[in-house]
This record gives structure tokens, sequence and C-alpha cells, in this order.
């Protein structure tokens, strides 16, 4: 929780942000803050008076663009005098929607130092985005660690060239490239040295890291990289697709212990129709292998995915074959995101749009599946031991919350440490998820 001491800050420029959106949005958000906090600006909740209202926004669908406006709307009317900036997603691609007269400035993607300069006063221009497909380097990388030192995201890749139907991220975040290695294990050595004891490798399409570098680099190379250095105890993928599910990749899940026994994989359909008018690159027959791969080399791994429900054009026997093709994965829980027009996009254009109370419906339907597989895995670990990382605050009075290396959510009575890696028994199960007891250390 950002806290304000109005004893010992007086004075200090006050900056609130909100982030909509995903991981890389959210990493972002860390990159901003701390590049403020080292101007001397003080962090407060987006709730509570500031000098400076951030909107650190999405544009993936065009409900998100209208959640972004509203809140630059509510940060101007919790105080007419402030600045308020637009920045992320929306501000990138659609600058000119963006600078609605509640918002002061809109900052693009790419442009860490300008939004720096806005906040402080020093920009002179109102609108600053620049055309990120010709960007060829990543400048929003922290290292930051914000609030809790338990987990921390390290964003090693920007942008996407594989424009899904569906999707405007890569007009938004330009062209696939890659954090240098160099960089990247300098962040990863701060992290370490801050206290971190998981660091999560995310970016908009991991899976290309490296392949705009010189020479050209795969994924399993940096993580090899990270892997011999050995600073902190759990390595997590945030999300890879299909195709970049190597062997090599899967080799070093099963021989390194700070490897997460965790994959996140976006199928998005289970029909090979509809991958491909989703311009997804593979089909229904290399998702199988590449799942039962990893489930034949990591029998305790959990695997995850994403999937759209009622993308246009879905008949009601394309979504019956999918739910079936989906049910018979070695999948252990689902992100169901019942399908949402963005304008800009080669979808919104596509015939057979449906109506929204079958988008829902459908959604329904994956999600209880998801659910189902959520609980059946889980019930795997019942009297077992995991290994739990404890965060901090569970929300529950007398009782702490942690995630075990393949992201089962684990409670226990009694209060343990945050950012503390303990053994724990696992007892019961409730609602889904798993309780257990933790184990003395064997000295």
């Amino acid at each position: 929780m950002l806290q304000f001491d109005p004893k010992t800050e007086v004075g200090a420029l006050r900056v609130a942000i909100t982030t909509l959106g995903c991981k890389v949005n959210q990493y972002d958000t860390v990159a901003i803050r701390q590049a403020l906090r080292e101007k001397g600006c003080v962090l407060v909740e987006f709730d509570q008076p500031a000098d400076v209202y951030i909107v650190n926004s999405c544009s993936v669908t065009d409900r998100a663009e209208a959640e972004s406006l509203r809140l630059a709307r509510r940060a101007r009317r919790m105080n007419p005098a402030a600045k308020v900036v637009m920045t992320g997603c929306f501000a990138q691609v659609a600058p000119m929607r963006a600078a609605i007269s509640e918002v002061d400035g809109v900052v693009g993607l790419n442009r860490l130092p300008d939004l720096v300069d806005f906040v402080l006063g020093h920009a002179q221009d109102r609108v600053l985005v620049s055309d990120l497909r010709q960007a060829r380097q990543v400048r929003t990388v922290g290292p930051g660690v914000d609030a809790s030192r338990t987990r921390a995201f390290l964003k090693i890749q920007e942008g996407c060239d594989l424009f899904c139907s569906f999707c405007i991220v890569p007009m938004a975040r330009g062209a696939s490239r890659s954090v240098p290695p160099r960089e990247i294990i300098a962040q990863y050595d701060f992290l370490a040295s801050a206290g971190v004891k998981e660091v999560v490798l995310t970016g908009v399409h991991l899976g290309s890291w490296g392949h705009d570098l010189s020479p050209r680099l795969e994924l399993a190379d940096i993580i090899e990289m990270l892997l011999e250095r050995d600073r902190v105890p759990r390595l997590r993928l945030s999300s890879i697709d299909p195709p970049e599910i190597t062997t090599r990749l899967l080799a070093l899940f099963s021989s390194a212990s700070q490897l997460c026994p965790h994959l996140h994989v976006p199928i998005q359909a289970g029909v090979d129709s509809v991958l491909r008018r989703m311009r997804r690159r593979y089909d229904t027959a290399l998702v199988r292998a590449r799942l039962e791969e990893i489930r034949a080399r990591l029998p305790d791994a959990a695997i995850g995915t994403d999937v759209i429900a009622g993308f246009p054009g879905e008949t009601e026997e394309e979504f019956e074959q999918s739910l079936d093709f989906l049910d018979s994965l070695p999948l252990t829980y689902f992100h169901v995101f019942p399908y949402s027009v963005r304008q800009g996009t080669t979808a919104a254009k596509l015939p057979g749009h449906l109506p929204r109370a079958v988008v829902h419906a459908r959604a329904r339907k994956l999600r209880r599946l998801g659910q189902q597989k959520r609980e059946a895995f889980a019930r795997r670990f019942l009297g077992r031991c995991l290994s739990v990382l404890f965060e901090e605050g569970s929300g529950e009075p007398g009782w702490s919350v942690g995630y075990s290396r393949n992201y089962q959510r684990v409670r226990v009575p009694g209060e343990v440490p945050a950012n503390s890696e303990v053994p724990v028994q696992i007892q019961s199960m409730v609602a889904g998820q798993l309780i257990g007891q933790c184990r003395p250390e064997k000295k």
C-alpha cells in the first residue's frame, strides 16, 4: 500500500498512478514509479489527493479505452487543479481520442523520459507520441521493485510482429524488440540484491526474445544465462505461444530447480477454422503435441491458457468442438475473454458478430470447464508437500497466503513472514483453494 506522510514529505510533488491491462503495463508502471521517485516525487494511491494523476491505459478493446477515459475524468473531479496525464496503449494508438478536455497531456509508449518531464512540468507539447513500428529499443526498462519484494516482473521483450486479427497490440506496442542480455542480467542482479525471491520474465511476445539481436538468440539462451547466475530462488515465465515451446526449453524446465514448473500457453480457440480466422500461426494438432510433451516431461506443472469466447463467425458446432478439444488437453486453468470489438483490427470487420448474450453464455461454459480443471489439478496435491512463497497480506485475519512453484494458491493458519519460502503439507481443499500446515525445516 502506497502511503503519504505529510510530516516528512511536505512540498514534494504527489503523483497517483492507476494501471489497466496486462502484466507488461504493470511492469511499465513500476518503471514509471521508480523514475518519479528518483526525481523526488511521492507516490500516493489513485483515490488520494494528488498533484498529478497518471492513467496507464489499455487499448485491447473499445471498452478498455472507455474505462481509461472514465478514470481520467474521475481524476479531474477529485482535484480540478491537478494535472492529468494519459499514457499506455490507448495514448499510443489513439492520442487524439485520448486527449479529452480533462486530460492535460498524452504521452505514448517508449517515452519514459518525456513522461517524467511532463509530470515535472518541463514538457512543452500536449501530445507526445512516436511511431513504435520504427522503434528498435525498449525504453521502459526498470529496474524497480514495487510494494512487495516477493515477486518482480522483469520485462525482457517489447512489441509484436504477429498481427493476430483480434489484436491491436502490434500497433500499440510496435515491432518486436529484445532487451539485450547485459541489461537483463543487470536488472536480474538488482532484483536479487533487493531481496526478490521470484522473478517473472515477461514481454508482449516473450517467445520472440532474441530474434532481432545480432547474433540471433533464443529465449532458452537468456534463461540459461540467468540460471547460471543462480541469484534468485525462483524464475517463472509469464506467457509463451505453442510454437515456441521447444524441446530445449522443456529440457531446462526438467533440469533446473529454479525454473518454476508453470507454463501459460495462450491457445485462444480449440478448432482450426477459428484459429485461421484469428490468424494464429499454429493448428490444434501442434497445440496437442506441445501440451502433451509438457505434461510428459513435467507431470506436476501448471499449464494455463487464454481463450476467446464468441469470436466473430464462431458457429455453435465450432464452439462445441473447441470446448471438447480444450477438455481433452492437460490444462489446469483458463483465462476466458468474451470477444469484444476493438476498432482498427481485422476481426472488427469480420462478418458474423455474435449477440452479447451468446458470447457471455459461451464464456460461462468455458469458465466452468476451467474451474473443473483447476480443482481437479489442485486435488492431486492433497496429502503432499509443496514449497510455498508467502506474500504480503492475505486479506484474511489469522491466515497467510502464498503460491507454490507450480502456481497453486495455498492458505495456512497463522502469520508466516512475507517473502519466505516454506514447505507446506497440504491437508484439504476449500472452494478450490488448498489449505495446509507449515512443516518445520529440516536442520
